[in-house]
């Protein structure tokens, strides 16, 4: 089995910083790209950024300049550096794994449980 846990979520005033991390575990043979996500209450879940396994990030444009996208591919851990932290922040986020458990598997998707940010003053 393939589990992914974040961790590093909590209360932040406006301007803050927060760094949010999502370690994969279990039987896991290789992992492609790895991603954020966030769902605020309300609306439907976005992403907001993904590394692929040579480092390549891609950002949503909202979060441009404020989060960084990192990895450990060591450790199988994923990283988002948040800064300047706004109150429209606010939601749960949610990592994602694109992960081939042995060398004859297919690729599949693993979600962590989510973790809350809450921006406020």
């Amino acid at each position: 089995q393939v589990q992914l846990v974040e961790s590093g979520g909590g209360v932040v005033q406006p301007g803050g910083s927060l760094r949010l991390s999502c370690a994969a575990s279990g039987t896991i043979f290789s992992i492609s790209v790895m991603g954020w996500y966030r769902q605020a209450p309300g609306k439907q879940r976005e992403l907001v950024a993904t590394i692929t396994s040579s480092s390549t990030t891609h950002y949503a444009e909202f979060v441009k300049g404020r989060f960084t996208i990192s990895r450990d591919s060591a450790k199988n851990t994923v990283y988002l550096q948040m800064n300047s932290l706004k109150p429209e922040d606010t939601a749960d986020y949610y990592c994602n794994a694109n992960i081939r458990r042995r060398v004859s598997s297919s690729w599949d998707l693993y979600w962590g449980q989510g973790t809350q940010v809450t921006v406020s003053s």
